[in-house]
């Protein structure tokens, strides 16, 4: 544990579980190391234009993402050009536990409060997988009003292995709920275009232009050696996150992720001029955003801990 339990990385400021005011002032932006379920009653009711979560799967074992890193050793297990031999290295090892035993009842109190913190004109995006989305848009349903269900979203990809006994499952889901059907914000023309599948089809001015995503986003997953990549194992896609907060936040707005991982949904108000809060448990994951965010956390063991962007 470091010295201060609370400290300023660059221009983001990190709260620790041990130090926690009993209401947290929305001044700094905000990388919050504790449970969800000790944050979000902190934080002020009706603060937020959107909330997005990436909560663990439920896929019942660890997730893992090992980086590895070849030098040279004339006694290496690789060969490489001109006979050269090679060993490899572990240069991060980053893990957590996407198992949870009754997972409706993990999610439901943080929803509520995700709820409880949305303006009138906010928006929350749940992003899930085929495993719990059915469950989770029933729930929600019954939280949050079937009249204040939005879109559900199908963020489609294509990489990992592809099983031939079955259709390979290739897209998550993301649920869109408003806090109050009707009031919420919604700016089409702020989300960037995509080209048209079928160009020939349109006019050439409208080719150039492109066309506003629907409810289906093809978008790549974050490259192995991309610029983005942070090396944390459930990390999704800027541009992903982009369309999200371009859509359902104003200038300056706030926008929180209690499952941030990586803390992709902090990089992404960055470029567009919101503010944020971000909560995870995960002292590794909140060592990755720090860094990432503009400072570095200081350094401990990670232990397993819930997903995230």
């Amino acid at each position: 544990m470091a010295a201060d339990a609370a400290a300023t990385v660059g221009p983001v400021r990190l709260l620790r579980a041990d130090a926690l005011p009993a209401d947290l002032r929305l001044d700094d932006d905000l990388l919050v190391e504790a449970d969800s379920l000790d944050v979000l009653p902190r934080l002020p009711g009706g603060a937020f234009d959107l909330v997005y979560v990436d909560p663990p799967f439920n896929t019942g074992r660890e997730r893992r993402l090992r980086s590895l890193a070849s030098v040279r050793d004339e006694h290496g297990d690789r060969g490489g050009f001109a006979g050269r031999r090679y060993r490899s290295r572990v240069v991060s090892d980053l893990s957590y536990d996407d198992s949870h035993e009754d997972y409706l009842a993990f999610l439901r109190p943080r929803l509520e409060q995700a709820r409880r913190l949305l303006a009138s004109h906010g928006t929350l995006y749940l992003h899930l997988d085929y495993r719990e989305s059915h469950y989770a848009k029933v729930m929600l349903d019954e939280l949050f009003g079937r009249d204040c269900f939005l879109n559900e979203i199908v963020w489609a990809y294509d990489y990992g292995g592809k099983p031939r006994s079955r259709w390979p499952a290739k897209h998550d889901t993301i649920l869109v709920y408003v806090r109050q059907a009707g009031a919420h914000h919604f700016d089409a023309d702020a989300v960037e275009r995509e080209p048209y599948m079928a160009p020939g089809l349109v006019t050439a001015e409208q080719a150039a232009r492109g066309k506003r995503p629907t409810d289906v986003w093809w978008h790549t997953i974050v490259p192995t050696r991309g610029a983005e990549r942070t090396g944390y194992p459930t990390q999704k896609p800027e541009g992903v996150l982009r369309r999200a907060v371009a859509a359902s936040s104003r200038a300056g707005g706030w926008c929180l992720d209690f499952c941030a991982g990586s803390g992709t949904l902090g990089a992404v108000c960055r470029q567009l001029g919101r503010r944020f809060v971000l909560v995870d448990v995960n002292p590794a994951a909140i060592a990755i955003a720090a860094e990432r965010l503009g400072g570095e956390a200081p350094a401990r063991p990670a232990r397993p801990a819930r997903a995230g962007t």
